[in-house]
């Protein structure tokens, strides 16, 4: 285009006012939103998953099966020996019972969790959890799975102090006695039963 032309050009256009731009917006590839909504799904999963609380490994199949008559035992440092031989003696009446028979781990999982949970919050000490020992070939598949969980779990447990299989009376070793530590609210009752009606010493 020559000037002459252009210059003609630009004055028959000083009066058009340009075309406003719509603001552009920027597209996701596609495919981008369904896997934001997967990456977002499976973040909710864990986070209703985690929302109870509960410590306990999930997968309760890659803990090891226990053969049923194998005995467990287990102590915290700072338990007493003498302590944890009336236990293991099933001297200590079991003020709570727990019986995992016919659970699923995930399910016996779950019930452990809340049974431990409350006793220790009611100040609890001696409870019994069963997981029996199997009478046919299937049920003893099942409770050697059942045992194996038992003993990862109570082990992942702060408030559980010690725990040992049971007398023959008590189940054997189809069954475990725990001893729990006491809560903080019980240490505050006993104190403050200890220190009701006490006169506090005057050197005066």
């Amino acid at each position: 285009m020559s000037n002459d032309e252009e210059s003609l050009f630009l004055d028959e256009m000083t009066d058009v006012v340009p075309l406003k731009r719509e603001p552009r917006v920027r597209v996701a590839p596609k495919g981008a939103g369904s896997n934001s909504s997967v990456e977002a799904r499976r973040e909710a999963a864990v986070l209703d998953r985690n929302s109870d609380g509960n410590i306990l490994t999930e997968d309760g199949l890659a803990i090891t099966p226990l053969d049923p008559w194998y005995v467990l035992e287990f102590k915290r440092p700072g338990v007493q020996n003498g302590v944890f031989r009336k236990l293991k003696q099933g001297r200590y009446e079991a003020e709570a019972r727990l019986d995992l028979h016919r659970m699923t781990a995930a399910i016996a999982r779950r019930e452990l969790y809340e049974f431990i949970r409350e006793c220790y919050r009611l100040g609890i000490r001696s409870v019994m959890v069963i997981h029996g020992k199997g009478e046919s070939r299937a049920e003893r598949e099942r409770a050697s799975i059942l045992k194996g969980c038992t003993d990862h779990w109570l082990r992942e447990l702060d408030m559980v102090q010690a725990f040992h299989s049971a007398q023959p009376r008590h189940g054997g070793t189809g069954a475990v006695y725990v001893l729990l530590r006491k809560s903080e609210e019980k240490k505050r009752e006993n104190r403050e039963k200890f220190m009701k009606g006490r006169v506090p010493y005057d050197g005066g």
